[in-house]
């Protein structure tokens, strides 16, 4: 029997021509929101750790959780359907769609794992038809942002545990699919070791060096 297909995209410089987060402070830092002399240079700082696989996690996911901070899901939606419609959709390539629809239209189960908070990332999962979203979860208490995140982040060896909890919620078992990921980064090496099928997209040196050695398939998309 044919085993059915899970396919797990990773989003930031995978999908995504750039990263969700720090896009989302330069877009604020741009409408006047965020300083730009207190952010600019901390967001630069946060994106170039995090590429080399050397930023904290906490201090990764508190940093761009803590820009929503204080205002309602409703007060930030303006700005959040702003943001995707001339920051984000813009830099979807169509390569990126193309695949994407290529494994929904093969009946994959097909889901984004991202390390960017859901409230940023929900929107583009529903752009690209994904159905699924699993992502980082920002803490909402009397419906206000408080700047902290909840739950095990989905960073490195966390998107491997989120998954597996993904699943067993659903009654599902990983080892029942044909399991592909795709990515870029090194931080996701513990999920492209996890999957069957792991495929590098746009990769970053480190792993691009890994891949190469493992002799792991490499997509280009943009």
């Amino acid at each position: 029997m044919t085993m059915p297909k899970l396919t797990l995209f990773d989003l930031d410089h995978t999908l995504l021509s750039g990263d969700t987060d720090v896009l989302w402070c330069d877009f604020l830092i741009e409408k006047g929101v965020l300083d730009k002399k207190h952010f600019g240079a901390r967001n630069a700082d946060i994106e170039t750790r995090y590429k080399a696989g050397t930023v904290g996690l906490q201090e990764f996911a508190d940093f761009y959780v803590g820009t929503l901070a204080g205002r309602t899901l409703q007060e930030w939606e303006p700005l959040r359907q702003e943001f995707l419609a001339t920051w984000v959709v813009p830099r979807i390539p169509a390569a990126a769609i193309a695949l994407v629809d290529k494994h929904l239209e093969a009946g994959d189960l097909v889901v984004m794992t991202t390390a960017t908070n859901r409230f940023l990332t929900e929107l583009t999962a529903i752009y690209l038809d994904i159905e699924h979203l699993i992502a980082t979860e920002a803490e909402v208490r009397d419906a206000r942002f408080t700047g902290r995140t909840t739950g095990t982040l989905n960073m490195r060896e966390g998107k491997v545990e989120r998954l597996h909890d993904w699943l067993t919620a659903r009654g599902l078992r990983f080892q029942d699919y044909q399991s592909t990921a795709y990515s870029d980064s090194i931080n996701d090496l513990p999920l492209l070791e996890a999957v069957k099928h792991p495929v590098t997209v746009n990769a970053d040196a480190r792993l691009a060096a890994i891949a190469a050695e493992r002799r792991w398939p490499a997509v280009h998309l943009r």
